[in-house]
């Protein structure tokens, strides 16, 4: 069928005009393209954490090697990490990207350990809580690396990389879901001829893209409008985090522990301000009381926030 004269000529001025959505025409990298650029990232990002990670210790250079991801299902990855851990959800972007760091208690004593111009070694005998300056110390080496992440993928300075909660269950963190194909990343990092650690980086494979390095990435481009990070809108907003309030703390020996049976009765002293936390981080301060015949924490400061004056509770709070 042939057309000719006006009605063909409306049709050649329409083709130049026709467009396609970015959605449509976008193919994203070939798989030898996608293993390509994972390698170079894991190369990358070990050198960066090299430099990093040495800046906490005294005992001379330190190499970090990343190696290639093992890909599990999240419930293996789960059960390789264990009940108890030292787990942080890092947050390494603008947009809802995070990536779960884990590293047993072990390995949080030696890096201790190392900062203090110890050794390094791993102990023989971990203790059944973690001391305040490891738990520290292994925040601030999951800053580091969060930043790392950031800064390997070209990103600007201005981009987000933090921790956002830290647990010593990593199930809790919800990083993925136990069904999920997560990429394993094992982090090894060597402080001399005799001493290493080892750390795991685990991301959901799905997410796993937006961590590398531009459009060979195979993070499909699209524009998105510049929302507030501040908790309120935008990716973050909707993110479950677990919160607890903590009624009492104390400490018992390993004996004790060893053993407690049923029908034991254990006295608690509890304050008269509970702490509000997500994690390890303490977020508030409250005061215990009820609400509609439910127990209930009215908060009475945030954290780090100067003790005000005794404040009215609301007509339905009671102390």
């Amino acid at each position: 069928m042939n057309m000719s004269g006006a009605f063909a000529e409306s049709f050649a001025d329409a083709r130049p005009v026709a467009q396609h959505c970015t959605e449509l025409t976008w193919r994203g990298p070939r798989p030898e393209e996608r293993a390509e650029t994972i390698s170079a990232w894991c190369r990358d990002l070990g050198n960066e954490l090299s430099q990093e990670l040495a800046q906490l210790f005294s005992g001379g250079k330190l190499k970090a090697v990343l190696s290639e991801p093992e890909m599990l299902p999240g419930k293996d990855v789960f059960d390789r990490i264990g009940p108890i851990a030292v787990n942080s959800l890092l947050r390494c972007g603008d947009s809802d990207q995070t990536m779960l760091l884990s590293l047993d208690l072990a390995t949080a004593i030696a890096l201790t350990d190392a900062s203090f111009g110890g050794t390094g070694a791993l102990p023989d005998e971990v203790p059944a809580q973690l001391p305040r300056s490891a738990a520290m110390l292994a925040e601030q080496c999951a800053a580091m690396i969060a930043q790392s992440i950031v800064t390997t993928n070209g990103s600007s300075p201005q981009v987000n990389s933090d921790v956002l909660v830290l647990s010593e269950n990593a199930a809790r963190l919800k990083p993925f879901s136990a069904e999920a194909q997560v990429a394993v990343f094992t982090l090894n990092v060597q402080m001399g001829a005799e001493t290493e650690w080892k750390f795991l980086l685990a991301v959901g494979n799905d997410r796993l893209d937006g961590l590398l390095p531009g459009e060979a990435g195979g993070a499909m481009p699209m524009a998105r409008p510049h929302l507030p990070s501040d908790g309120t809108s935008g990716a973050f907003a909707e993110l479950p985090m677990p919160v607890e309030a903590v009624l009492s703390e104390f400490e018992v020996t390993l004996g004790r522990l060893d053993s407690l049976s049923p029908g034991d009765e254990i006295p608690l002293a509890i304050a008269g301000e509970l702490p509000l936390r997500m994690g390890e981080k303490v977020l508030a301060h409250g005061a215990l009381g009820t609400l509609e015949n439910r127990m209930a924490l009215r908060v009475t400061r945030l954290a780090h926030s100067p003790r005000p004056g005794t404040a009215s509770p609301s007509p339905e709070f009671s102390a």
